[in-house]
C-alpha cells in the first residue's frame, strides 16, 4: 500500500483529512510519522499559494505525494478578516484558548443584522516531481452570539460557527455524517480532489 503524506501539524486537521480519504488505497502519514519537524513559513498571499507552498514543499523533501491545505474563517462585517491569518490572528503562537477568548469579544462587538461568515479552504495536492493539483471548498454560517462550549482540538473558530439552514454549530459532535457531508467545507474540497489522488499519487 503507498503511503499518502498529510502535511501539517494541526491535529484536526490530520484526524479530518484521514477519515475523508480512508475510502482510498492509501496509508495516510503524518510529518511525525516521516519524522519531519522542519516547518516552512507561509508567505503566500492567498489560500491557494500557502496550500501550493507547503504541499511542493513536503512532496519534495519527503519523496511522497502530499496533500496540504490552507483556510481561514472570513467574517464579513470585519472586512473578511481573520482570514488568511486564522491560525495567526494573535500571533503565530496563539493557543486554541486564547483565540476563543478573544473570539468571545468580537462576537459581543458584531452588528446582529451581520453577522455572516465564511469557512474557506484550498487543498493541494503535490508530487515529488513538482506536479500539482488543487480544489477549493467553501461553507457559509454565522458567528453565534455565544459559543458552543465544547471545543475541537484545533479548531477553535467551529465553536462560534453556525449554520441556520440545520440549525446546528459546524462541529463534529453536532452534525450527522450526511450534514457533515453537505456542509463540511474540507470534505467538499477532498471529494473534488479524489479523482487526482487516485490517478496521481
Amino acid at each position: 500500500m503507498k503511503n499518502l503524506l498529510v502535511a501539517t501539524t494541526n491535529p484536526g486537521k490530520i484526524a479530518e483529512i484521514s477519515k475523508f480519504l480512508k475510502d482510498l488505497p492509501f496509508k495516510i502519514v503524518s510529518l511525525k510519522d516521516v519524522g519531519i519537524s522542519i516547518d516552512i513559513k507561509e508567505t503566500g498571499e492567498t489560500y491557494k499559494e500557502n496550500s501550493k507552498l507547503k504541499a511542493l514543499f513536503y512532496a519534495k523533501l519527503s519523496s511522497l505525494p502530499a496533500i496540504s491545505d490552507d483556510g481561514g474563517i472570513e467574517i464579513m462585517a470585519l472586512g473578511g478578516a481573520p482570514g488568511i491569518k486564522s491560525r495567526r490572528w494573535l500571533g503565530h503562537h496563539a493557543t486554541d484558548k486564547e483565540l476563543i477568548e478573544y473570539m468571545k469579544k468580537v462576537t459581543k462587538e458584531l452588528p446582529d443584522n451581520n453577522r455572516t461568515a465564511y469557512f474557506k479552504t484550498v487543498i493541494t495536492l503535490a508530487l515529488p516531481n513538482g506536479k500539482y493539483f488543487q480544489s477549493t471548498g467553501k461553507v457559509k454560517g454565522e458567528i453565534a452570539r455565544k459559543p458552543l462550549l465544547k471545543l475541537l482540538k484545533g479548531y477553535p473558530y467551529r465553536s462560534f460557527f453556525f449554520i441556520p439552514a440545520i440549525n446546528k454549530f459546524y462541529h463534529e459532535s453536532q452534525l450527522s455524517k450526511e450534514e457533515e457531508r453537505l456542509y463540511n467545507h474540507r470534505y467538499k474540497a477532498i471529494q473534488k480532489l479524489k479523482p487526482k489522488i487516485q490517478k496521481y499519487a
